[in-house]
């Protein structure tokens, strides 16, 4: 099913959108085993929610598998959701997401994906 079309919502004073290079290597673990490793994050900094570190897709290491989860973002766009399957034979029900066409206001992440930190050890400067 095709989501509806939403008038995106621009980051302003009052809700600001940053996306910088992390500058740092980034290390992703999920019960000890690294999934992802990578010098090109990007850090998004949103309002004021933590900062989430976007990693590109091609240097995620574990197996991820489209999971059937959805959610929008007023301010991103429609975002879809990754399990992840660990080294070890584990599954992480929902352990990322990505939006695969964000707005342009936030287009640097196209090709990224972020972590929970609930799920996932994301590790800046690792």
């Amino acid at each position: 099913m095709t989501p509806p079309v939403r008038k995106p919502l621009e980051p302003s004073e009052a809700h600001p959108i940053t996306i910088e290079p992390t500058g740092t290597r980034v290390t992703v673990r999920i019960g000890g085993a690294v999934v992802a490793e990578t010098d090109a994050a990007l850090t998004l900094r949103e309002a004021d929610y933590p900062a989430v570190q976007y990693i590109p897709l091609s240097d995620v290491v574990a197996h991820l598998a489209t999971s059937e989860t959805r959610t929008f973002c007023p301010y991103k766009g429609h975002a879809g959701y990754y399990n992840v399957l660990t080294p070890d034979g584990d599954t992480v029900d929902d352990a990322a997401w990505t939006y695969a066409e964000p707005y342009p206001a936030v287009a640097a992440i196209a090709g990224h994906l972020a972590f929970y930190p609930d799920k996932a050890d994301v590790g800046v400067g690792t």
